[in-house]
């Protein structure tokens, strides 16, 4: 197959998130199976990003960089508000070079790039899969705007996808409660690297750089820093759960103007500043170091369609502590940590439960690894291009039966 993927932010802006992993590893496991791949985005500073796997060469619709057999171009970007781009080029792009994929995939919601690739597709009979990342219902910021987009672009867009992706059970019935027809809805999971992070034995770098003794729990929290994750609630569980001694690491990058500061004040406040830990943003290297040092990873989300995060640390044999809000849950609870209702109290018990309990916290760390097997790319990937190939079909069959 000739697979055109489509999303707003890619390799090697990080700073995207969770994300960018995902559509870069589909990406790269599409290629090794045979297919055609390639990638359009915007130019968020590629000429200025170093330790890039090759140099970037300019091509008619901005740069073009070859990714470990994905083809991946960079859309010269001409203004901006927020995470939306205006990349005028993707006109051009649509016009020469879009007949030439057998289906489209597009990640996320909210910005130019699906309207407008989309409209083409159905021109040229294109059929195309959204994978919405938990974006359908807006939840954070701009909610007009985004109630907006769903009126305007975002109808002809979503109404004609061949398929909806839905990343976890939970995601899919929000779904159907918004309307969109079961026949489309297909669920794939997020996936991990595992043998990547297996491969990574505990080193206690993390701890030597912070100065954070072997004896001590460790507890880590890593991802956007804004209001719906829960790192305000968590910090208050830790003051409870551990007032003398333990660290508690707030990693990721600030989602929201001022939060982080916010929550600065609330470690004050609890009286636990000197054992919270802002680090910023950790990727790859730093990432797996955090995840390999830590006894409990932590995401008490007031929503999260998925929690990437969390099956890299449970890849790295972490027990972790979700919100039953996060689509993961389902697979972890009882396997490889707890699930709770995103409350300081239900947090505080569940912090103390594993760190007390000896017994219990090495059953869920044997389980683990078991629950992140079930999320190893490979396997992912070649469901994803079973949903392709049926995709393909569906839309071949209205092609001739449009009425069906």
């Amino acid at each position: 197959m000739r697979i055109l993927k489509v999303v707003q932010t890619y390799f090697p802006f990080l700073e995207g998130g969770g994300p960018v992993v995902k559509v870069r590893a589909l990406a790269r496991g599409l290629a090794r199976r045979g297919h055609q791949v390639t990638v359009l985005t915007a130019d968020l500073g590629l000429a200025a990003r170093d330790g890039l796997p090759v140099i970037p060469a300019r091509c008619e619709w901005g740069w073009r960089l070859p990714d470990d057999g994905v083809e991946v171009f960079y859309l010269p970007t001409v203004g901006h508000y927020r995470a939306l781009t205006l990349n005028p080029r993707v006109l051009s792009f649509c016009r020469t070079a879009l007949i030439g994929f057998d289906l489209v995939h597009f990640y996320g919601l909210y910005d130019l790039f699906g309207p407008t690739v989309s409209r083409s597709c159905r021109r040229r009979q294109i059929p195309y899969v959204i994978e919405p990342m938990g974006m359908y219902r807006p939840i954070d910021r701009n909610l007009r705007l985004k109630a907006f987009w769903h009126r305007s672009l975002g109808r002809a867009f979503c109404r004609n996808a061949a398929q909806i992706v839905a990343t976890s059970e939970m995601e899919r019935e929000g779904l159907l409660q918004d309307g969109i027809a079961s026949n489309k809805l297909v669920v794939r999971y997020n996936g991990v690297d595992v043998d990547l992070y297996q491969s990574r034995a505990p080193s206690g770098d993390f701890r030597a750089k912070w100065r954070i003794s072997p004896h001590e729990p460790l507890i880590v929290f890593l991802s956007r820093l804004i209001p719906r994750k829960g790192a305000d609630i968590l910090i208050e569980a830790f003051a409870s759960v551990c007032p003398e001694s333990g660290h508690l690491v707030i990693a990721g990058p600030e989602g929201e103007t001022g939060y982080r500061s916010y929550l600065e004040r609330r470690a004050r406040e609890c009286r636990v500043e000197s054992r919270v830990i802002f680090t910023g943003p950790l990727y790859d290297v730093e990432k797996a170091a955090a995840l390999a040092d830590a006894d409990l990873f932590v995401l008490p989300s007031r929503y999260e369609n998925f929690a990437n995060v969390a099956a890299e640390a449970m890849a790295c044999g972490v027990p972790v502590i979700i919100s039953d809000t996060c689509g993961i849950s389902s697979l972890v609870a009882g396997e490889a940590g707890l699930v709770i209702s995103p409350q300081r109290d239900a947090l505080a018990d569940a912090l103390r439960t594993l760190i007390e309990d000896q017994a219990l916290y090495a059953r869920l760390k044997e389980g683990c690894r078991r629950v992140a097997r079930q999320l190893a790319w490979d396997q992912l990937t070649e469901q994803m291009e079973g949903y392709y190939v049926r995709a393909m079909a569906g839309h071949v069959r209205q092609a001739e039966h449009p009425s069906v």
